[in-house]
Order: C-alpha cells, then sequence, then structure tokens
C-alpha cells in the first residue's frame, strides 16, 4: 500500500450531503487524503484541499459553480493550483497563513474571518504548523489536526488526533459542535460528532504511547 497514489484512477464519494461532498482520489493509498466540495451561501462551491483526478470536474458540477479553491494548511496546496487555473478562479488562503501561498503556482487571494459564509479559524499558528478550521454552524471543517484513518486513531477511537499532535492537542476544537466533521484524512464523522472531538482532545495523550506503537508496526509491516 503506498502512502500516496498517483496516475490514473476514479473517484470513491466517502462524504455527501445537501450543500457538500467529499472524495478520496486513491482510496488504497495509507494518507487516505479527502478533499472536499462545500457550497456556499451564495451558491456557489468552495473546493477545499483537492486531489485532482478524473471525475472530480464531472463531480464538481452536481453542485454548482466553483467559487474557488480554498487551502486551510500550511502544506496542503495538493492540486489547488491546477483545478483553480482549470475552472479560472483563485485559491484562497488565510491572510495569516505563510509559506503555502508561494508554492501554488496560481493567482492567490487572500482572506480573513468569513469565505462564503464560512467561519474561518485559526486552530495552530506556530512557526511550524499553521491550520485553519472552516465551519458555518453544521459542517466543521479540520485538514490535518483531526482524522479518521487508521495512523490517526489508536485502539478503540474512532477519530483521532495526529500524531505530531499528540502531546499537545489543540484544545480550542472541543469547542465545536457540529452535525458532521469533515477532516483532510479519511471520512467524515456525521454521529454525536461533538462528543467524537472531545473524546478526541480529552484522551489524546493517554492513548499517545499505544498509537505510536501501532504505527511503528505498521511501517515495520511495509518494509
Amino acid at each position: 500500500m503506498p502512502l500516496k497514489g498517483s496516475g490514473p484512477a476514479d473517484v470513491e464519494v466517502v462524504d455527501r450531503f445537501d450543500r457538500g461532498v467529499g472524495w478520496l482520489a486513491f482510496p488504497d493509498e495509507a494518507m487516505q487524503r479527502a478533499s472536499h466540495a462545500l457550497v456556499g451561501d451564495d451558491g456557489r462551491v468552495w473546493v477545499v484541499e483537492p486531489v485532482d483526478v478524473e471525475g472530480v470536474d464531472d463531480l464538481l458540477a452536481e453542485y454548482g459553480e466553483v467559487a474557488g479553491t480554498v487551502v486551510l494548511m500550511d502544506r496542503h496546496e495538493r492540486d489547488a493550483g491546477p483545478i483553480a487555473r482549470r475552472h479560472d478562479v483563485p485559491v484562497y488562503v488565510p491572510a495569516w497563513m505563510g509559506g503555502v501561498a508561494d508554492s501554488i503556482g496560481t493567482r492567490v487571494e487572500r482572506f480573513d474571518g468569513t469565505l462564503g459564509g464560512f467561519s474561518v479559524e485559526r486552530v495552530i499558528d506556530n512557526p511550524l504548523w499553521q491550520e485553519a478550521t472552516l465551519f458555518d454552524g453544521e459542517t466543521l471543517v479540520v485538514p490535518e489536526a483531526l482524522g479518521t484513518v487508521p495512523y490517526f486513531r489508536a485502539a478503540g477511537e474512532r477519530l483521532g488526533v495526529h500524531p505530531l499532535l499528540r502531546p499537545l492537542p489543540p484544545r480550542s476544537l472541543r469547542a465545536y459542535d457540529p452535525d458532521r466533521l469533515l477532516v483532510g484524512h479519511g471520512a467524515g464523522l456525521t454521529t454525536d460528532v461533538g462528543a467524537g472531538i472531545r473524546e478526541a482532545i480529552d484522551g489524546s495523550r493517554g492513548r499517545m504511547l499505544s498509537l505510536y506503537a501501532s504505527n511503528l508496526r505498521a511501517l515495520a509491516g511495509l518494509q
């Protein structure tokens, strides 16, 4: 199983609801990079940290006109640039986020506060890691701090904190109580979401060593 997939592939939808959709471009990759398209308050579509693959444009067309692509983490440019160029729209990056805009390779618009009816808040902002959330009162997008893929989750967890953040998890996420959580790695969470977030944050350190041991065993098996 490769860490990242490449080459021809088909879109696999993992999160679909009235005002949005998520997909895995390469469902067999270990990282399970998830992309999302969300309908904003003006009916246009915001494409969040997308991985491009055959069929993406057809999927986006089901939801409306593309307003822009969005990068919420300082190393998650993914295919935001190519998709933005194809739809003749900018790539939107939080105003306070450094670094990533220089590597996108197309028109970038900085924004702060809100975007298309979604509030944008800093979850992490330090020299090693910058990450923002999107939230419209129902749907919360957390691109990296939380995930549902196996290497994020210790035994018994349905949602886990990123392994590198386990010692000091972003506790500000405990305040959210969304109807659904969309993450950058794996399928989203749609049941008891607020409780799931709090369980992940509160148990992060206590289950840290067991997760590290599990990930080491998994890496050994790939060699």
